[in-house]
């Protein structure tokens, strides 16, 4: 989805997962070096890693999973894509990118980027 959001401009952008199967096949490393994005993976047992996903699964959870009954897995994963899209990452501010939604952090980082 990042690469196709972004134009396919992701080199050098870090993916990072936990030590599932699916991110150590073979077929998702090979997509991460076909577009240039690095993988990262966190320790076995690190639950700092963890505490992030579990947040954020709590979050999913609260808002889109509760809120109704869903007929169709396809119903499901519109809703949640659609929810990350529109209030994950364009209303939800964070103290750690001083007060600024995800989608206006970047904005502010990409243009020195692109000036470099």
């Amino acid at each position: 989805m990042a690469v196709i959001r972004r134009g396919g401009d992701v080199a050098g952008c870090v993916t990072h997962s936990d030590r599932g199967s699916q991110f150590r096949s073979k077929k998702f490393t090979r997509a991460l070096s076909r577009h240039g994005l690095v993988g990262s993976m966190g320790r076995v047992g690190a639950a700092g890693d963890n505490a992030a996903m579990e947040s954020f699964f709590a979050l999913v959870q609260k808002n889109v999973l509760d809120r109704r009954r869903w007929v169709t897995r396809n119903q499901l994963r519109i809703a949640i894509v659609t929810w990350i899209e529109r209030t994950y990452h364009r209303r939800r501010r964070q103290a750690r990118l001083g007060r600024l939604t995800p989608i206006e952090y970047e904005a502010i980082i990409e243009s020195p980027a692109l000036a470099a």
